[in-house]
């Protein structure tokens, strides 16, 4: 998937570079929408209560993206971009303390997120070149986290535990639109930072969140977008 995605966009710039002018009146649109499919990477800022030789290990794996998009026009160079989206990812989660464990299975978590994720973002178009347009955007969202953790939680009182649902992140993003013959391709690269900490306050007294501060999800997604 990668490779034909690196050619498709290799493509596009041949396509862009040359003199024609494409989708000549498609800045002139109030509203436009879109969608895009993407590839996703998950990451965890931990903040101790005390300081530890052994750090909470996250292994990540890319996970998919998919969404809609729908964008509005406030002037020549400024949109207000509606994103909502359905994320998939996995992640193991290495508790490497492990004192107060009895059983090195109970020190892995394996975590299945599909985060329903909203972001609303103002998008800065620079001057269009040709048939290409960098752009970035800002802006914040939510998401609602429909997770399931695989681990030995039972024997430690926390058989329902769960991160918390709903969460709240920052959002920085880079890209370019691509005006091709039919349709506009917006490859982008964007960091998303949590705002919240995801551990429930009511969550009893266990070895895995008991010296934890804060858990904040960090993460970066490649998204391909189509209008």
């Amino acid at each position: 998937m990668f490779k034909k995605s690196l050619l498709f966009l290799l493509l596009s710039v041949q396509i862009c570079l040359s003199q024609f002018k494409n989708l000549q009146n498609f800045d002139e649109r109030d509203i436009r929408f879109g969608y895009y499919i993407g590839i996703n990477s998950y990451d965890n800022k931990v903040d101790y209560k005390q300081n530890t030789p052994y750090p909470i290990s996250v292994d990540k794996a890319e996970g998919i993206n998919v969404g809609l998009i729908g964008e509005l026009k406030l002037n020549k160079n400024l949109f207000l971009s509606l994103e909502p989206g359905l994320h998939a990812n996995k992640k193991n989660i290495i508790f490497n303390d492990r004192k107060d464990f009895t059983n090195n299975s109970d020190t892995l978590w394996v975590v299945k997120s599909n985060n329903i994720h909203i972001p609303l973002l103002l998008k800065y178009s620079s001057k269009r070149l040709n048939n290409f347009r960098p752009y970035l955007k800002a802006g914040l969202s939510t998401s609602i986290n429909l997770n399931e953790i695989e681990g030995t939680l039972a024997s430690y009182g926390l058989e329902n535990f769960k991160f918390e649902k709903f969460n709240f992140y920052y959002e920085l993003s880079f890209g370019v639109d691509f005006y091709l013959r039919y349709f506009k391709f917006s490859p982008s690269v964007r960091g998303v930072f949590s705002l919240k900490d995801e551990i429930p306050n009511n969550t009893p007294d266990n070895p895995w969140t008991r010296n934890i501060d804060k858990f904040l999800t960090r993460a970066i997604f490649i998204n391909f977008s189509f209008y």
